[in-house]
């Protein structure tokens, strides 16, 4: 078998010593002051603290991208994702992770394993990749997402990349078995990000794959930088977008490509998707589908019912940037920065644009408002990916956090490692704290793929971090405060039983917040699916609202905070 040729090369490359790694070229002291002083010109104070506890967590594993064989290849710059779940039940947060690929002598491209920790508490995890049966690597892996596409009640994991797809059945038992093929999933385009979710509404999950362009060593042209004999990773502009593929699930574990009957690209058009969210956009009980494109305009398919999609992002107002011209985008995630009940789109894009937010007035209608909400004040310097809405201070609004990094080897605007952003959200208004959370969030790294999720069981979101190159990170949210938080954790009964789409309204004695369960979102990654609420010590929990899927609706009272909660699906509408 070609993965385990390309295994062997890989072991021997190891011996060698080429799992070492060494900073590429780029990351200047110079530059990483620079960028520390740009950063430092708009410090307030916050109570926001992240702590770097990978050193003591049991995670040694790093995503590498096969750069040292001199090709400068696009496929290079994409990066890792990271995906949270419980694969073994036992209510603690697990993690995957892709490896990436590197090159045999003849060019041909191989791929390195993934890395699967087990959680074993107080932020300590096993590795136990070779145990669960997720070694194989036939390909250069990208992306990972979860989804329970057989409901059994354990999740499984999709893996994506240039090469194919797989998918690990997780077989309850702590292993799981490789079954794209048998499945169904056919793909050997050149995938990115991936995202479950039930978009035709038979309680079966269905899985969009995004793709990336056309690259291959039959079409490689040489890029230089600045510099005409420096050879440098090309632009996408360079390359033709591929077509999307949507999978609906058949029910009996297997899928069928249902592309076509979804309407996606009805005339033509091509992608170059990097990162894709399933949420129920416009609140109407159906899944929406939301596209991250890189250099061409960004894709929001309105779910028009059964599966059958119309591609809006124009007249949404979600397709472009607020000059009207099509981002570099990433990353992206769905929240409601303001609270008005209504999901906006946060979407990370290149250097010399700004993060994307896209408010959400209502009737699939969005303004573009990164200015007026103070997210412009960070620069246009940074080469944004992984993303994320998270409660990091359980007040009772969303902040977000963005890991950065650039996709060629000698950038000239801007650094090669880069720092991150934690937004810190006052009122609708965004304040870039992350260089007072802690001396971790000072640090520059080629940042990707980032996921979040309460890892410790404590009430509020840690992160994990995959850059290129550089080991995985895991941040101890450690932000002090007495405010309280929930998290719930929902079953689907005649709605999958991921309940992806679900929304969820917490009541407070102040106010209301609204979450959704979400099938995919930040880049190449999968935080955890159950909805995290923060709210101040000196409110109380009226009331919580569910809508399902399916329709049916739940209200839950006589809630107490700091806990998390299971919720089953009643099967009738009260």
């Amino acid at each position: 078998m070609r993965w385990l040729i390309c295994w062997l090369t890989l072991t021997g490359l190891s011996a060698a010593g080429c799992n070492k790694g060494t900073p590429s070229a780029g990351s200047l002291p110079s530059e990483q002051s620079h960028q520390a002083r740009t950063h430092a010109a708009s410090v307030i104070e916050t109570l926001a603290r992240f702590t770097d506890v990978t050193e003591t967590s049991g995670v040694d594993f790093t995503y590498r991208d096969g750069q040292e064989a001199g090709h400068f290849a696009i496929v290079e710059s994409l990066g890792g994702g990271v995906a949270l779940l419980d694969f073994d039940g036992d209510g603690a947060l697990d993690l995957f992770m892709p490896g990436g690929g590197m090159y045999r002598p003849n060019d041909e491209m191989c791929g390195r394993p993934p890395a699967l920790f087990r959680n074993e508490g107080t932020l300590r995890f096993r590795e136990v990749t070779a145990l669960a049966g997720v070694v194989q690597a036939p390909f250069y892996s990208h992306g990972a997402s979860v989804g329970d596409f057989n409901s059994d009640g354990f999740p499984d994991l999709v893996v994506t990349g240039y090469g194919g797809l797989l998918l690990f059945c997780n077989q309850g038992d702590g292993t799981f078995i490789e079954t794209a093929r048998d499945a169904g999933l056919t793909d050997d385009l050149w995938s990115s990000s991936a995202a479950w979710g039930d978009l035709n509404g038979d309680s079966v999950l269905d899985l969009y794959v995004a793709h990336y362009v056309d690259w291959s060593f039959d079409n490689h042209p040489f890029c230089s930088t600045s510099a005409p004999s420096q050879r440098d990773v090309c632009p996408p502009r360079k390359f033709t977008g591929l077509p999307h593929t949507l999978y609906f699930g058949v029910g009996d574990g297997t899928f069928r490509d249902g592309s076509r009957d979804a309407g996606l690209e009805p005339d033509g058009r091509m992608g170059k998707g990097l990162g894709v969210l399933l949420v129920d956009v416009d609140l109407d009980g159906d899944l929406d589908i939301y596209v991250a494109n890189d250099t061409v305009p960004n894709f929001l398919y309105r779910n028009a019912g059964h599966g059958v999609f119309e591609e809006v992002g124009n007249s949404s107002g979600t397709a472009l940037s607020e000059m009207a011209t099509p981002d570099g985008s990433m990353g992206v995630d769905m929240g409601d920065f303001n609270l008005d009940g209504l999901p906006d789109l946060w979407v990370a894009n290149y250097e010399r644009e700004s993060l994307a937010l896209y408010r959400n007035d209502g009737d699939c209608q969005f303004l573009h408002v990164s200015r007026a909400s103070g997210v412009t004040a960070v620069g246009s310097l940074f080469v944004s990916f992984g993303t994320l809405f998270l409660d990091f201070d359980r007040d009772g609004d969303e902040d977000i956090f963005v890991t950065n990094g650039h996709v060629i080897r000698y950038p000239v605007n801007s650094p090669l490692r880069q720092l991150p952003l934690l937004f810190d959200n006052r009122a609708g208004r965004f304040v870039n704290v992350a260089p007072v959370a802690g001396p971790c969030l000072s640090v520059p790294h080629l940042g990707r793929g980032v996921a979040g999720g309460d890892l410790d069981n404590d009430g509020d979101i840690d992160l994990v971090l995959s850059p290129i190159n550089e080991p995985a990170l895991i941040l101890s949210n450690d932000s002090p405060n007495d405010n309280h938080w929930l998290r719930v954790r929902l079953i689907g009964t005649k709605s999958h039983r991921d309940a992806v789409g679900a929304r969820l309204t917490l009541t407070t004695s102040v106010g209301r917040q609204t979450r959704q369960v979400k099938g995919g979102g930040s880049y190449l990654s999968q935080s955890d699916l159950c909805p995290f609420f923060g709210f101040p010590q000196n409110e109380r929990i009226e009331k919580l609202s569910i809508t399902w899927p399916s329709g049916i609706t739940q209200e839950l009272t006589d809630l107490e905070g700091d806990r998390w909660i299971t919720t089953v699906e009643e099967s009738a509408e009260i």
